[in-house]
C-alpha cells in the first residue's frame, strides 16, 4: 500500500510541468558574491546554462555532468512555464527525459546548492567543456561575464575548480 501510494506521488511529481520565475539569490563561486534577482526552479532552486551550450550543440552529455549538473526536466510532451522571466521557453528530447530551454540553452541546476532556496554556488565555474552561470533576472541572459579558464593544473576535484 505504502508503495502505491509513492509510485503514486513521483507520477504526480514527474507529471508537473516545469516552471521558471525570478528570485533574489546569493551568488558565491568563482564569478564572485553578491545577491541579484537570477532565475529559479517552481521550488526556488537556482538554474544555470553552460557557456558555449545549445540545445543543437550539446556539451554537458557525461554521467558525471549530469550527476553535477542535474537537468531542469519536464515530463514528455509537457510544456515548461514563466513568471518574470523572459525569453523563449522550450524542451530538448534527449536520452530518456525531456529538458526545459530557455532561448535555445538548456537548463541545469547544480548538484552543489543542495537544492536550497536563495543559493548559487556555480556560477564561474569551468567545468565540463565551458563556463556555468545563472539566468540573469528578465532577460534570460547570464549574469556574468565568462570566467577566464584556471591554468592547466590536475585536480582531483569533480567540479573543474
Amino acid at each position: 500500500m505504502v508503495t502505491a501510494a509513492v509510485v503514486a506521488m513521483t507520477a504526480f511529481a514527474a507529471a508537473k510541468p516545469a516552471t521558471l520565475s525570478v528570485a533574489r539569490v546569493h551568488l558565491t563561486g568563482p564569478s564572485g558574491t553578491r545577491t541579484e534577482s537570477v532565475a529559479v526552479t517552481g521550488r526556488g532552486v537556482t538554474v544555470y546554462e553552460l557557456g558555449g551550450e545549445s540545445s543543437h550543440h550539446l556539451l554537458c552529455t557525461s554521467s558525471a555532468c549530469l550527476k553535477f549538473w542535474p537537468p531542469l526536466k519536464v515530463a514528455a510532451g509537457g510544456k515548461p512555464s514563466a513568471s518574470g522571466v523572459t525569453g523563449r521557453l522550450g524542451t530538448l528530447r534527449r536520452g530518456g527525459f525531456t529538458q526545459v530551454t530557455l532561448n535555445g540553452h538548456p537548463v541545469y541546476t547544480f548538484l552543489q546548492d543542495g537544492g536550497r532556496r536563495g543559493v548559487a554556488t556555480g556560477d564561474g565555474v569551468v567545468a565540463f567543456g565551458g563556463t556555468w552561470h545563472v539566468f540573469k533576472e528578465g532577460h534570460g541572459r547570464t549574469a556574468a561575464a565568462p570566467v577566464t579558464a584556471p591554468s592547466t593544473t590536475t585536480s582531483s576535484n569533480p567540479y573543474g575548480y
